[in-house]
This record gives C-alpha cells, structure tokens and sequence, in this order.
C-alpha cells in the first residue's frame, strides 16, 4: 500500500524518526511504567532539557504537561486572570481563546481583525485594566500569523502586563524571547509530527505567583491540575496525575532529533519550504494566497482560496498519495490549507506543488 504523504495543519504528517522511537518505546515497555518511578523522572527531564534548548527556554521557566493545548487556554486564564483579559481575534482558534474567558466569568476584551487579515502594532490597543493578554502567533485556521518582533514590542510598551502566546501550529518555528514573553503553548500533533495526546504549557514564575495570589484571595483557579498544583510536581520531575508517558518520551527524542539538526537549520528550511508554496500560488490558475499581507503569511500553515471546490481540488490531489488539509469552518469549501512542518521534506514539498501544477495543465 501507498504510504500517503500529509500536509494537513493537525493531525500531521509524523516525524521521520517517529516510527523508530516508538519501536524502541514499545520494547522498553515504556507505555507502562509508573509516573512515580524514577526512570518516568529521568524521562521527564530528558525531554525538558532537549525542549529548554531547542526553544531558548530560560531555567526560570516551568515546562508542564497537559492533555492538550486546548485545556491550556482553561489553565493560564484560570491561574493569570482574576477580572480581566485581552484577545488579539483573527480567526477560529483565537477567537474560542477569547470565548473561553468569557465562559470561566472573566472579562474578556477584545480587538478584532476580519477573517484573513493580521495586526499592525500600532493599532493594536491593549487596556491598562487587562491582566493578560493572549496573542495567538499562528492563527490555524486561516493560515495568518503575527510577527515575533510585534509581539515583543506590545509586551515591552506593556512591561507589568503578563503575556501568553499560543505557538500551536507554530513550535517550534517562531524565536520567542522567553525574557519577554511570560508563557507559550503547544501540542504535539502539529509541529512536532506526533499523534494527539499531549499540551506542552511553558510558564513564568511570574505566572505561578499571579496564580497563587488569586488563591490566597480565595478564588478559584483550578484543582488537581492548577498551576500551582502542575508547578510544585514539576520541580521534581513529576506531574500531579498519570500523563501522557509514551508522548513525552516520543517528544523528547524527537525533540533531541531536532537539535541535532539544529533549530537554525529547521527555521531556514521552513521559510524556503512556504516561499515554493506561495511563489506556486502566486502564479497558480486554480488557486490563490489567501492571506494578502505577505508580512502576516504564516510559514507553517499556507492557506490559499481556490476556484473550483476545495472536496474535488483535494480529491484530485489525493489520487496522488497527498493529503491537504480542506479550508476551516465556513471556509471550507472555498479554501485549502497546506501545513509546512518539520516533517515534511522539500523533496515532498516540491513533489506537491508539481502535483498541483499538472491539474493545471
């Protein structure tokens, strides 16, 4: 059977090493040791280190995990908000950010860019009033992404303002400066060529005493897995529940793949990976780049506006053992999205995009 090559934005195509490292965690029978055990701690670890080098992680900076990245948006609004948040809004995944504030009885503010467009920085007007502020670095759904340097600039014209990045579709691409930014997060399905199972929340102690300050007032921030709760477990390799050890080794030694490689060398890859995409879009007749502001294009999740319908665009593509990724939401039959993460090679990029440029002829 074909083995089929997948360019969607998560679940995404594994890592090329992935199948190796699980073959060796199935025969040390990893899947079943004790989260108590001292070789979980040893793991554990392992795989923080090989994180805090790959992403310039500070050793001040907690490195927890969670179920998902989704359950992450819960945990820092619980712990950093007592009344209220700001939301940078473009799309899907920021918006429900936003949505799960209002949901936990925060308020929740928000600024807000229609479907497609990107932030200027200084536009963006953030209230003196807000405890955090959530900026969300790749937006997934509609392929626009923020750069690095304007969010740095809006936390250093904000400095006492706590700031959250989601870096899902993202990690480990974008070069935060953890001095600044005070948590980011991620899960494992997207950039990291993993299957779906594990958040990984990185987190200030500035974060940890704004969560325990709303504790000591006696509000709710959580229970088993507060951050406080998450912290304390962390400090000796430990976590307050039975996690996700199989995905935590897996990340580790793909983590440390990575670094083998060089973080450099990945970051370079994946901007000349997007620039075949979009030059491809750019003179594509079926389809075209979605997002206009070539300032504000993502470089790991390119999405583009196609002429035909997308369900018979991506069946023809298909045909061809390529799985892209449909458009989100009500997008769904006007739009493609084409993930560009670690694990897809040029070669496989290039073997895409000529692909698509024979349904063309």
């Amino acid at each position: 059977m074909q083995r089929k090559v997948f360019f969607t934005p998560g679940p995404a195509h594994l890592y090329p090493t992935f199948e190796k490292h699980l073959q060796t965690a199935l025969d040390e029978q990893i899947g079943s040791i004790s989260h108590r055990s001292k070789q979980f701690k040893a793991i554990y670890q392992y795989t923080v280190e090989q994180l805090r080098t790959l992403l310039a992680i500070p050793p001040q900076s907690a490195i927890l995990f969670t179920g998902s990245a989704t359950e992450i948006w819960e945990r820092v609004l619980q712990s950093c908000v007592e009344k209220e948040s700001f939301h940078l809004v473009n799309g899907a995944f920021s918006k429900r950010f936003y949505e799960f504030a209002a949901e936990l009885g925060k308020k929740a503010i928000k600024q807000e860019a229609p479907f497609g467009q990107g932030f200027n920085t200084g536009q963006i007007h953030i209230p003196h009033s807000a405890e955090l502020v959530c900026l969300t670095h790749n937006e997934t759904s509609s392929g626009v992404s923020m750069p690095v340097e304007a969010m740095h600039q809006l936390k250093k014209d904000n400095p006492d303002t706590l700031f959250v990045v989601d870096i899902v579709s993202s990690a480990p691409y974008p070069a935060l400066d953890y001095s600044l930014i005070d948590s980011s997060f991620f899960s494992v399905q997207k950039g990291f060529g993993m299957p779906a199972g594990l958040g990984v929340w990185i987190v200030n102690e500035k974060c940890l005493q704004k969560a325990e300050s709303l504790k000591a007032k006696g509000l709710q921030i959580g229970t088993y897995h507060s951050l406080p709760s998450l912290w304390s477990k962390y400090t000796a390799y430990e976590t307050p529940a039975t996690p996700n050890v199989l995905s935590i080794y897996l990340l580790g030694k793909i983590a440390e793949d990575m670094n083998r490689e060089g973080i450099a060398s990945i970051r370079k890859q994946t901007e000349e990976k997007a620039a075949l995409l979009y030059s491809f879009l750019e003179k594509s007749k079926l389809a075209s780049v979605a997002v206009q502001n070539p300032q504000h294009r993502s470089q790991t999740v390119v999405v583009a506006d196609v002429k035909q319908s997308s369900a018979e665009y991506l069946q023809d593509i298909a045909k061809t053992g390529n799985v892209v990724g449909s458009g989100y939401g009500s997008y769904k039959d006007k739009q493609i999205r084409i993930a560009n993460f670690p694990a897809n090679t040029t070669a496989q990029v290039e073997a895409l995009i000529q692909v698509m440029q024979q349904l063309e002829a």
